[in-house]
């Protein structure tokens, strides 16, 4: 019986190591399977992160498109892209744009900020810059910086201009000038050049050279060809691209508009004529239009605000329904003008009075006695007439008259200048990143 009862207990040593193999196989499987559906898992995370990066971006893409093209948009767009979503929100700050883009894919959240700058470049490349209506020079006038004019030059007392000087066209005529560096003219006459002298005609006593000798010498060249014309630096459609711009605050009445105490004003369209009088400090959050004319005067200043930093701002006087009369700027007395302190950025005065192209005798801007400082004129269709001590960085005008001791000081800073700009017209992008 003992025997037997040995046979009976002799599978429980292999039953238990079945057993034991069993967990143990168990074990491996379920930490296999754990580790696979851990890695499962962290493949469709990501990706879903990546997918909803992807979506983040076709969001950001689809709001800078919009933007830059100036086409419509939402301050919130919800973008769809293979059955996710993007929800893109477009904040203007200061004209600036900051657009921010939200994907969720699974609750995998990617954020993209992007800054758009409402810039655009312009630049001034002459002191002086002149189109068919041509340069009159008076009395003690003076320009340091060169001069390019589409028309004739007209100076008398010898005005001098510190720098090179261009009549354009076979009627390209100089007059009476004393130039430091090189004149070109179809015609030159009554005239003193330091320089080279290039045209087709010159009378007997005009003296070129460092030596100031009759031609011919060595420093003439009779037969040249003439010089082209030069456009303008602004056309109408920045301008209008500026005046939108402004035109996202309204100013309707009182009209006129006075000012005559400190007051903050841009971007802004002012839908009558503006007088700023008395001594206030205006200063230009960005562009202002003036659906009228402008009138400065006393010991007023205008200023650009320091969060601009190195941008200039244009100063608008425009009113489409009446360029012939009306359109027109007037600054006098001890008018300043200020950039934001930052070098490079200006307060470009600018009419589109079109008087003078059409023949009449308005002044689109007028400046007598002392105004100064960072400080542009343009007029591209009218007259500009400074009278007096005014001193200026830069002046462009269909035709440009400087009396007196008007006095143009070109800066080499003018020649590459960030202005404001309207919708579609001209943003740029600064940044474009990931942020938490």
């Amino acid at each position: 019986m003992a025997l037997r009862r040995e046979k009976y207990h002799e599978g429980q040593a292999l039953f238990t190591a079945v057993i034991f193999f069993l967990f143990i196989s168990l074990a491996i499987v379920m930490g296999l399977t754990a580790s696979a559906v851990k890695s499962s898992k962290i493949s469709l995370d990501l990706l879903s992160a990546k997918k909803s990066y992807f979506v983040a971006e076709s969001g950001t893409e689809d709001a800078v498109y919009r933007v830059i093209k100036g086409k419509k948009y939402s301050a919130e767009e919800v973008v769809s892209l293979d059955g996710s979503f993007a929800t893109t929100t477009i904040m203007n700050l200061s004209g600036d744009m900051e657009i921010t883009s939200i994907g969720d894919v699974s609750r995998n959240i990617r954020k993209l900020k992007t800054e758009l700058s409402n810039d655009t470049e312009t630049s001034f490349h002459y002191g002086v810059q002149v189109g068919d209506g041509g340069l009159i020079m008076q009395n003690s006038a003076l320009v340091t910086g060169n001069v390019y004019v589409n028309g004739p030059i007209i100076a008398s007392n010898s005005n001098e201009i510190k720098g090179d000087v261009v009549s354009a066209r076979s009627t390209g005529s100089i007059t009476g000038i004393y130039a430091t560096g090189t004149a070109y003219a179809h015609n030159i006459a009554n005239s003193k050049i330091d320089g080279d002298a290039y045209y087709q005609i010159i009378d007997g006593i005009t003296k070129v050279g460092p030596n100031k000798v009759i031609c011919p010498n060595f420093y003439c060249h009779p037969d040249s060809p003439d010089q082209p014309p030069s456009d303008l630096p602004i056309s109408d459609e920045l301008i209008s691209s500026w005046e939108d711009a402004a035109d996202i605050s309204v100013i309707t009445s009182p009209c006129p508009y006075e000012i005559k105490s400190d007051t903050v004003l841009g971007p802004v369209k002012i839908e009558c004529n503006l007088e700023i009088s008395q001594n206030p400090t205006i200063t230009l959050m960005g562009p202002v239009w003036v659906a009228g004319s402008i009138d400065v005067s006393n010991t007023a200043i205008i200023r650009i605000d320091l969060s601009l930093g190195k941008k200039s701002v244009p100063f608008i006087a425009d009113d489409p329904l009446n360029r012939l009369t009306s359109s027109k700027i007037t600054l006098q007395n001890r008018v300043t003008f200020e950039g934001s302190g930052t070098e490079g950025s200006y307060i470009l005065v600018l009419s589109q009075n079109n008087s003078a192209e059409n023949g009449g005798s308005e002044k689109a801007i007028f400046i007598k006695n002392t105004v100064s400082g960072g400080l542009l004129l343009y007029a591209g269709h009218g007259q500009i007439y400074l009278d007096n001590r005014s001193n200026l960085r830069e002046v462009t005008g269909y035709k440009i008259t400087l009396s007196n001791q008007a006095n143009v000081i070109y800066e080499s800073g003018l020649a590459n200048l960030l202005f404001e700009s309207g919708p579609g017209g001209g943003y740029s992008i600064d940044s474009w990143r990931e942020v938490k």
